[in-house]
């Protein structure tokens, strides 16, 4: 049958917003123990609901059910919510934020108390049956919440402060001696991938063996021989470093990314196969890789793989799995047996069929300039639909994606979200804008003293790179995003009229609220993108879109969660506000019982539709088809 003949963005497509939330997985968390693999997953008929999941030689099997939901909101973003304890599980359960112990075949028990703490990243001491963990203390109302590495008798209960004093705490780990323990800590006003300081108790005293104020440690881990091992970026990139007790040696050092920024606890890019053997993952212009190092030769050999996305590697004596995902395939857990490199999918977000794969635009990476003699990065997806052609010399309308963080990063890996917009006849950029991971420290800066500035020049630069090569319609340029990201499309849509509308998702309009009212992890976040509050003052409110809204000229569709305390609602209210009185297409919609991101079904589908809608009610030239 020929292609129909119809506008872009009219496009009917099988990728509607019932499809992307019917069946797609959230998987995270993943672990190797026990001769099984563990991870976490939310599942839609859950209500988005984290359970834990074993799968060993008998089969899969959930260890959680309703009403435990495995997530802790230490740092608020969380991460590391369980840990695995001989035979059993300890996780952190999102209602009450206590830590419970699962055994095989019954429910789980508490092991700490009812109190206002909340845990993560935790490593279990055998030989003292503890948990080594991350506790926050949420206790005094009146003051910044009180980070601690405690050791916790699975026993008795009994809390005993391992280390104190610094504003926060991750990757407490034993050596396998049980003799030495090693941590991250880093204080105001440093986020961790600024600078953070490796520390080690043994014999009583504490020592700082790696970082700073100036450098960022990622992930230190104990090899099997005694080692610490640590990613390091104090030769500009964040690569991998040891420890043998005296001095730090580096062991693989390129211009590739081994690290993430540490937005959440328990990420993990390496893993010891044996004392000799670790596997990784890294992060180069081409994306993320797979690779072998010979810990003695300290060399570095990559696996070829069909991924371009690639985390939470672990690995065993026989095992190595990670999570992967590629242009074509969504998220998945991925095992490879380390010798054959033969690989076997254990769980999928999502699957699809030969028919369905029919209707997937493919990315390509561009890069575009972005002033004095600067280049960024962005990933470009041209629109697509087999059963749809444009009219002859039309082109298409083109959505900006401004990826959250602003330390963040974007990936090519497939996302049904995209793909609903691709389908339709939209093209669309996800732009990894200066100050993005996974091309350098140096490329990281570039949003020191600039957040609002570079981010909204390089999110309008890649749009108009796409323009000037005939690929976007330039006056039918959408600029969308999350969190930050929405901070970058509402700046956008305020100090600039490249766009002509855009979406704000749980996005920033008050920089200066921001500052003074959100949680301890971030509270210091914007000294270095901006200044220190109340100094910079006058920047703040320079860059903020809400003391601006009489330049913005655009329509925006805002979506908020209710319990939001990253970006509480009143940023989305009072932007909406102001818009909707000086008589410019608007819209507010605010999802009850929703943090910062969206994770009921329901909701996710009701806002693609409506920002959908938006659209087409105020740029698009004829209907759409949901």
């Amino acid at each position: 049958m020929p292609a129909q003949v119809a506008s872009y963005g009219s496009w009917k497509s099988p990728l509607t917003s019932d499809r992307i939330v019917a069946d797609s997985v959230r998987l995270g968390s993943v672990h190797l123990a026990q001769n099984a693999v563990f991870w976490v997953e939310g599942r839609p008929e859950d209500n988005g609901r984290a359970v834990l999941v074993r799968q060993g030689a008998n089969g899969r099997e959930r260890l959680t059910s309703a009403p435990f939901n495995v997530r802790t909101r230490a740092h608020e973003y969380g991460g590391g919510a369980y840990c695995v304890v001989d035979e059993s599980l300890v996780f952190s359960n999102f209602r009450d934020q206590r830590l419970y112990r699962v055994d095989p075949g019954s429910p789980p028990e508490p092991v700490s108390p009812e109190a206002e703490h909340r845990f993560a990243d935790g490593c279990y001491d055998s030989r003292q049956n503890r948990l080594l963990i991350v506790r926050e203390d949420h206790s005094d109302a009146d003051q910044e919440a009180v980070s601690t590495i405690v050791s916790l008798d699975l026993q008795n209960q009994l809390q005993t402060v391992i280390a104190d004093g610094a504003d926060f705490y991750s990757d407490p780990r034993i050596s396998p001696n049980g003799e030495t323990v090693s941590w991250l800590e880093w204080r105001h006003p440093q986020m961790p991938w600024d600078g953070t300081e490796l520390r080690v108790l043994r014999d009583g005293h504490v020592e700082t063996v790696a970082g700073g104020e100036t450098e960022s440690i990622f992930q230190p881990q104990w090899s099997p021989d005694g080692r610490l091992y640590f990613i390091s970026d104090r030769n500009g990139w964040w690569n991998l470093y040891r420890w043998d007790g005296d001095q730090v040696q580096a062991v693989v050092e390129m211009e590739a990314e081994f690290g993430y920024p540490q937005w959440i606890f328990d990420w993990s890019t390496y893993a010891f196969q044996s004392a000799e053997r670790a596997f990784c993952t890294y992060h180069t212009n081409e994306g993320w890789r797979l690779g072998e190092i010979d810990l003695e030769a300290r060399r570095l050999s990559p696996i070829e793989t069909p991924y371009t996305d690639l985390s939470n590697l672990r690995a065993a004596s026989d095992r190595v799995v990670f999570m992967a995902g590629s242009p074509t395939e969504t998220s998945s857990i991925i095992e490879m047996d380390p010798d054959s490199r033969e690989m076997e999918t254990l769980q999928s977000s999502d699957t699809f069929d030969a028919a369905t794969r029919n209707y997937f635009s493919v990315p390509r990476a561009i890069e575009f300039a972005a002033g004095a003699d600067l280049t960024s990065h962005a990933f470009y997806y041209p629109p697509h639909n087999p059963d749809f052609e444009p009219p002859p010399g039309e082109r298409p309308p083109l959505i900006v994606i401004s990826h959250g963080g602003p330390t963040g990063q974007t990936s090519p890996t497939l996302s049904l979200k995209t793909q609903f917009w691709t389908s339709r006849g939209f093209a669309v950029v996800d732009v990894n804008y200066g100050g993005s991971t996974g091309y350098g420290r140096e490329y990281r800066r570039r949003l020191d003293g600039a957040w609002g500035v570079v981010d909204l020049a390089d999110c309008t630069n890649a749009a108009l790179h796409l323009v000037d090569q005939g690929l976007a319609d330039p006056k039918k340029l959408l600029i969308r995003g999350g969190s930050a990201g929405g901070y970058t499309t509402l700046a956008a849509l305020t100090f600039g009229d490249a766009f002509a509308a855009g979406a704000s998702y749980y996005g920033v309009s008050d920089l200066a609220a921001l500052a003074t009212d959100t949680h301890k992890f971030e509270s210091r976040y914007m000294d270095r993108m901006i200044g220190p509050y109340p100094d910079a003052a006058e920047t703040y409110n320079r860059r903020s879109p809400i003391h601006s809204a009489e330049s913005l000229n655009a329509p925006v569709i805002f979506f908020q969660g209710s319990d939001d305390k990253v970006v509480p609602p009143d940023q989305a209210e009072r932007m909406f506000r102001i818009l909707r009185e000086k008589g410019l297409p608007t819209a507010y919609v605010l999802y009850e019982n929703e943090g910062h991101g969206f994770r009921q079904p329901a909701n996710v589908k009701h806002a693609l539709d409506s920002e959908l809608l938006f659209y087409a009610t105020v740029l698009l030239d004829g209907p759409v088809t949901l």
